[in-house]
């Protein structure tokens, strides 16, 4: 498989599809990453923990819709194009 643009978009679906399936309470809790865990105080920064926890709630969130029509989209490509 030669390295396109077609196959490093299609790995960025993937790797968004695999934060848009982290469940909260199943996978993200259990590593303490789940919402009930104190992010920071009021007016504190947030830290990398805390940002990446709401990178994962944004995307779960936003992309929840656009990832349905990208997903049917490069499925059918991949029909027709092999």
């Amino acid at each position: 498989m030669a390295f396109t643009l077609y196959s490093l978009l299609q790995a960025a679906l993937l790797f968004v599809n695999a934060i848009a399936v982290l469940h909260e309470e199943r996978f993200l809790r259990r590593i303490g990453w789940g919402t009930d865990q104190g992010i920071g105080g009021f007016g504190e920064d947030p830290g990398i923990k805390g940002q990446l926890m709401n990178l994962i709630r944004s995307v779960r969130t936003v992309m929840r819709v656009p990832l349905i029509g990208l997903n049917t989209v490069t499925i059918v490509l991949l029909l027709l194009f092999g």
